[in-house]
């Protein structure tokens, strides 16, 4: 099984064919020019998530390792979020009710997210939750785990 990585947090070990870690590596924002629908399609004008967008696609399971501030995403993660859409067509579709980007790709990994940060309270908490769960359900990722990184076991059960 291909695993993906993207951390923000150190101390969590998993055997990965790739890691994208954020404590190492800074990513450009998104700067809504659409080249990568239009000129190039499936590629951003910047390069630098060029090997990421290759190794996410094909990898069977990414696993996140997520900041929380302020109840929400980092700005890093944030601006990964953005910078995904190549991975996906200009077009939208209706078919669920909904209007969602239309997949380049026929699959998408399955996702487990785990977050570090405490929040004010329980409804702070679930909307976070939801919040990542629909994020994912917009990117076609069919199983997605969200849960608090303590709960997290490495594949060695370590």
């Amino acid at each position: 099984m291909k695993t993906v990585v993207i951390k923000e947090v150190q101390g969590r070990k998993v055997e990965a064919a790739y890691t994208l870690d954020f404590t190492e590596r800074k990513v450009k924002g998104c700067i809504g020019c659409w080249t990568c629908w239009w000129t190039t399609p499936g590629r951003c004008a910047f390069k630098d998530l060029e090997d990421f967008y290759h190794e996410y696609i094909t990898a069977d399971k990414a696993i996140y390792f997520s900041k929380v501030s302020k109840g929400f995403v980092s700005s890093n993660l944030k601006t990964l979020f953005d910078r995904m859409l190549p991975l996906y067509l200009p077009y939208i579709s209706y078919d669920t009710g909904e209007s969602m980007h239309v997949k380049r790709y026929e699959r998408y990994p399955d996702i487990e997210f785990y977050y570090e940060s405490e929040f004010e309270d329980e409804d702070s908490r679930k909307i976070f939750v939801d919040y990542i769960n629909r994020v994912f359900y917009q990117f076609h990722n069919k199983n997605v785990t969200v849960k608090p990184i303590e709960e997290f076991v490495s594949e060695g059960g370590c």
